[in-house]
């Protein structure tokens, strides 16, 4: 049996894939603001750090992380909301388990990225450049420049990032973590449920092109996320595997426009 930890896991992929890790036979510790073992509010660094250590409390050894916590930019939520949740609650959650995650000998990070880095033009490149930094302040008061919509494929930028760059240092796979991320497009799940509500959103993403027309399953993320977690993708280091239901291929069939953003 390993042990794994799931941030967001109180609803939509988080949901599914701590469903399909128990089904498995694995242990989950579950990670959200209710109904989870570690009761934590990841949009603040005293919250992640507390959140690292109850994780620390309840497991010395971790076989993979997968932090599923994150909102959707929308009219009313605030742009430095999504950074710190969707970027640094992310980050700083994976980084805080390093040690527990290298004691496994063998283990795997798996990110949550978004096909809205190359389905979304124009949104804020430069909160992606402060996230890579380290940087939430200046992340933070950069997305605020903006609207909440254009920020958060910024924040999915930056993870997709992060795990290219950092998953091929020695800190880790060097230390047998691979860190990988799976970007979906639009799957149906609360955040979904919310944008469909909204007067402005709503119609674009009603309008929302699918090779499979219709929405994904958080059932079908969550089983590509397995696989990342397990051995069968031992191969698998800084990669991003879109899940989106042809979309992305639909938009960009040869090379994204704006892929140098």
């Amino acid at each position: 049996m390993r042990t794994y930890v799931v941030s967001g896991a109180a609803s939509g992929i988080g949901a599914a894939t701590t469903a399909l890790l128990r089904r498995q036979g694995d242990r989950v510790i579950t990670v959200d603001l209710r109904d989870a073992d570690v009761v934590a509010d990841l949009s603040t660094r005293s919250g992640r750090a507390d959140a690292v250590a109850a994780v620390q409390r309840l497991a010395d050894v971790v076989h993979g992380v997968v932090p599923c916590a994150g909102i959707a930019g929308s009219p009313g939520v605030a742009s430095s909301l999504v950074v710190s949740v969707n970027f640094f609650g992310a980050v700083e959650l994976v980084e805080g388990l390093r040690p527990q995650l290298a004691a496994a000998g063998s283990s795997s990070v798996v990110l949550l990225a978004s096909n809205s880095i190359t389905g979304m033009p124009g949104w804020r490149a430069s909160v992606a450049e402060h996230c890579l930094a380290g940087d939430e302040a200046a992340a933070r008061a950069d997305a605020d420049q903006a609207e909440s919509v254009m920020v958060y494929p910024a924040t999915k930028a930056a993870l997709a990032w992060w795990a290219r760059r950092e998953g091929i240092t020695p800190d880790w796979i060097g230390a047998g973590i691979r860190l990988n991320a799976v970007a979906p497009g639009m799957i149906a799940s609360p955040m979904t449920d919310r944008l469909l509500a909204d007067p402005e959103i709503g119609p674009l993403v009603e309008a929302y092109p699918t090779a499979i027309g219709r929405l994904g399953q958080p059932s079908e993320v969550a089983a590509l996320i397995a696989f990342l977690l397990s051995d069968a993708s031992s191969l698998m280091v800084g990669s991003v595997v879109y899940a989106d239901g042809g979309t992305d291929a639909m938009l960009h069939p040869q090379s994204p426009e704006g892929w140098d953003v």
